[in-house]
């Protein structure tokens, strides 16, 4: 069911959805050569704390840590391990919090140090489709409007669009209707209302489309072996348009809450 939020409940998501971009940034500049991936959850996990948040994932349907890591051929899902992280590595980070029983969700991919030009492209490709995504995040747009400038970003580049893995609507729940996929046609799906919240999360491979899950029963990667990228925004759809809640910058005059500092 979809469902629709107030303009309290969104500014509850609102502060979810700084505390995911606070979390997103500290990980990111802790994320160097050397740094194991537990390492990095422990960090996320004093951040969402230390704003006065709860972890989303820790305990979700089991799992067992406070945010994803997936280093290179892992699209979704990683579990944070001992694992170190080596230059030329590729990361993506998905993050959510809790406040006051509303969710922030948000994901993002970037390199350790330098790498290949084409796997930058992906992950540059892959980020401005997210945008692209956005863009189309309007009262009386269809999802089919969002998926296919998704997609049409991703084919430009001929890269592989994950399609088992898509994004989804929030609020009380992380996960809500609709499912808002990375691939459609324009004029149908679902249409958009104020009220609602959805995230987009476009995953893209540097090779084909097909995945594979892992013995653990989590960690999603490329079957091909290809590295992946994976973006991620919480959007609200407010009396004043579409705000992005999980941007470090979310300044709409109705809904700017600050994060918490203790």
């Amino acid at each position: 069911m979809i469902t629709i939020k107030s303009r309290k409940e969104f500014e509850k998501m609102a502060v979810a959805g700084q505390t995911v971009a606070v979390v997103l940034a500290t990980v990111k500049e802790a994320a160097v050569p050397g740094v194991s991936l537990k390492e990095l959850d422990a960090i996320a996990a004093e951040v969402i704390r230390s704003q006065g948040c709860t972890p989303s994932f820790l305990g979700y349907h089991g799992y067992p840590a406070n945010i994803c890591t997936s280093p290179n051929n892992v699209i979704v899902h990683g579990i944070p391990s001992d694992r170190r992280l080596v230059e030329g590595d590729v990361l993506s980070v998905d993050a959510g919090a809790i406040f006051e029983g509303f969710h922030g969700d948000a994901a993002i991919t970037f390199p350790i140090g330098e790498v290949a030009p084409e796997v930058q492209l992906l992950i540059d490709t892959t980020e401005r489709a997210l945008k692209v995504g956005i863009a189309h995040v309007i009262a009386g747009a269809r999802l089919g409007d969002i998926g296919h400038a998704v997609e049409s970003e991703a084919h430009r580049q001929g890269f592989g669009v994950v399609r088992e893995y898509v994004g989804h609507g929030i609020g009380r729940q992380m996960h809500e209707d609709p499912q808002v996929p990375n691939y459609g046609k324009p004029g149908t799906g679902t249409k958009l209302r104020k009220g609602m919240a959805i995230c987009i999360e476009p995953m893209f491979n540097l090779g084909g489309h097909e995945t594979t899950v892992e013995p653990d029963g989590w960690t999603v990667v490329t079957a091909d072996g290809s590295l992946s990228a994976h973006f991620e925004h919480t959007i609200a759809l407010t009396d004043r348009g579409p705000l992005v809640t999980t941007l470090l910058s979310a300044t709409d005059d109705d809904l700017a809450v600050a994060p918490r500092s203790g």
